[in-house]
């Protein structure tokens, strides 16, 4: 076995621990998204009866997704390192091109789930405090059980974002050992210099 294999090679507690992150990150944007969807309180003002959902804030529907999206893909990974630690062996090979797919789904993944939670965190500041400029009232004083639950997604999915943000980190790592160092000297290069 020649050294960029050896090196490209990952052992078997290295799969398992991105195993249990990425089942983890699962369970975390599983929960974001399932509190967040199946969120809704209805409340009488003035008479009227409202109902609050998470498609009356579009930031909050977009976190559903992107949870829900990233809940999927984390759990196909888990899958994918629960076959590669099952068969140590590791029967398909490390391409680089797999791990450049891995580290840039990955990356989006970090980013989109990140992305989401920010907004929605934002748009949740407005629904807490308001907005007196415009005249927006403290909507989490007459719907707070929504409210509540909003701010429980939203912790589940900023540590969904971490996470995932922690996992794009081993997937540059595993790419990058991929590939020869250039503070070793290449076997190639030092043989043909003397």
């Amino acid at each position: 076995m020649d050294a960029a294999a050896q090196a490209g090679r990952r052992r078997p507690s290295e799969v398992r621990a991105e195993g249990l992150m990425r089942g983890a990150c699962a369970a975390l944007a599983t929960a974001s998204a399932l509190l967040m969807g199946l969120d809704t309180q209805t409340e009488t003002v003035l008479l009227i009866r409202k109902k609050a959902t998470v498609k009356d804030v579009h930031a909050l529907w977009v976190l559903t997704a992107a949870a829900g999206a990233a809940a999927g893909y984390h759990l196909l990974h888990l899958l994918r390192c629960l076959y590669l630690g099952r068969f140590a062996h590791n029967p398909c090979r490390n391409s680089r091109a797999l791990a450049w797919a891995f580290f840039l789904l990955d990356k989006g993944c970090a980013y989109v789930t990140f992305a989401a939670t920010v907004a929605a965190a934002q748009a949740c500041l407005i629904a807490l405090d308001g907005a007196q400029a415009l005249q927006w009232n403290k909507v989490c004083n007459i719907f707070t059980r929504f409210c509540q639950q909003v701010a429980g997604s939203l912790v589940c999915g900023g540590l969904a974002a971490a996470g995932t943000a922690v996992l794009s980190a081993l997937s540059a790592r595993n790419l990058f050992r991929l590939y020869p160092s250039l503070s070793r000297p290449h076997p190639q290069r030092s043989s043909s210099t003397k």
